[in-house]
């Protein structure tokens, strides 16, 4: 990673955007602790929670089982009791009895967002959350990863191929090429950039826009 300097409000929602081998991964995992940085420094006022983008479930457990084993890995006190939380914050009361493996993917990947959350995290790192669900998964988890950020003040940056859903769902935007932060902003001051560097592609839609401003940055 070279130059990548990225700061984050409470219940701020930041996408981090860019070309396959860009880095976003590299960096949610150096943010997570995962992977160390060659240089600078991470300071996060407070827990971390990772969800990769492959579930790290047991899917021949219920969803309550899995809940707990990750509550006692992280030696909560009150293991239940951390359990009935993120069912209750997740919406997944009703699953709780359920074996994993019988459930759609959108559940499946709300319960990795529920094991991420169960450090009580100030900021929730999401790589690729919504790879491989259907539209209105996709819908029903981001309306559940805006509350987070909205309702609890989660700070939330999260991963995503998806140029639109960036547009959508990122108050912030951070593009990555090569391991190097080319733009930090919101949409439509990406937009304003496409629009100095790449007038060309000012008014196309906004995936065009972006593709554009990368190949006017070398990219």
């Amino acid at each position: 990673m070279r130059g990548v300097d990225l700061a984050a409000e409470a219940g701020e929602l930041v996408a981090v955007i860019g070309p396959n081998g860009a880095g976003k991964t590299t960096l949610l995992s150096i943010l997570a602790g995962i992977s160390k940085a060659d240089a600078g420094n991470v300071e996060v006022p407070g827990k971390v929670g990772w969800v990769p983008q492959q579930a790290a479930l047991y899917r021949r457990l219920t969803v309550e089982e899995n809940l707990l084993l990750f509550a006692r890995l992280e030696k909560h006190p009150d293991p239940r009791g951390s359990v009935d939380e993120m069912l209750e914050l997740t919406g997944l009361e009703e699953r709780r009895a359920e074996v994993v493996a019988r459930l759609s993917g959108g559940n499946q990947q709300r319960i990795n967002i529920a094991i991420g959350l169960l450090a009580r995290p100030a900021a929730l790192l999401l790589d690729e959350p919504s790879v491989g669900l259907d539209p209105r998964q996709r819908a029903r988890l981001w309306e559940f990863i805006g509350g987070l950020a909205g309702d609890h003040g989660t700070t939330v940056i999260f991963s995503t191929h998806d140029i639109q859903e960036a547009e959508r769902y990122g108050g912030r935007m951070l593009v990555l090429a090569d391991g190097e932060a080319l733009f930090d902003g919101s949409a439509g001051e990406l937009r304003e950039a496409v629009r100095s560097e790449a007038p060309e592609a000012a008014d196309r839609d906004f995936e065009t826009a972006f593709v554009s401003f990368l190949h006017h940055r070398g990219h």
